[in-house]
């Protein structure tokens, strides 16, 4: 079982060992004695279920993953390449908004598709108490990064 932390990182379609940057949720960053640190929200963490190559579209990878939202978590912008995109709310309640449109919230059993090239400008857990949990769906171009940061984020 693979269970990586994607802000800040990127997991390559193609394989599901292949991500950058990427670090577990109980580490943080040393700051000097006795400095103050603001603290940022928590992130999502993926959990990869299935990656393979289609076999019937030349250069396209299948990739399924669940994406862990803890409480009040919240994901920077991103984009996910030229990524088809399919999203499914598992457990609790996602806001979701990509550029130009409004920002929506989906409940357990609702979901949302991203064309590629979207950009992703805002997705959150709508819960301070409760986690929430999507099953999300790629459909890449094999070797193109998944998610990509938006910079200074």
């Amino acid at each position: 079982m693979i269970s990586m932390r994607i802000a800040g990182g990127a997991l390559i379609a193609g394989t599901a060992a292949a991500v950058v940057g990427c670090a577990p949720a109980t580490e943080r960053p040393a700051s000097p004695a006795g400095a103050v640190v603001a603290s940022k929200p928590p992130s999502e963490t993926l959990k990869p279920l299935i990656q393979r190559a289609l076999p019937n579209v030349r250069g396209k990878t299948f990739t399924s993953a669940t994406v862990t939202f803890p409480p009040g978590a919240r994901a920077v912008p991103h984009r996910h390449g030229n990524a088809f995109v399919y999203a499914y709310v598992l457990q609790g309640t996602v806001r979701s908004q990509l550029e130009g449109e409004p920002m929506r919230t989906y409940h357990q059993g609702e979901n949302w598709i991203e064309q590629p090239g979207a950009h992703h400008v805002a997705t959150e857990n709508v819960s301070n108490t409760e986690p929430a949990k999507l099953l999300v769906v790629f459909i890449s171009n094999t070797g193109e990064q998944l998610k990509i940061n938006d910079p200074h984020q």
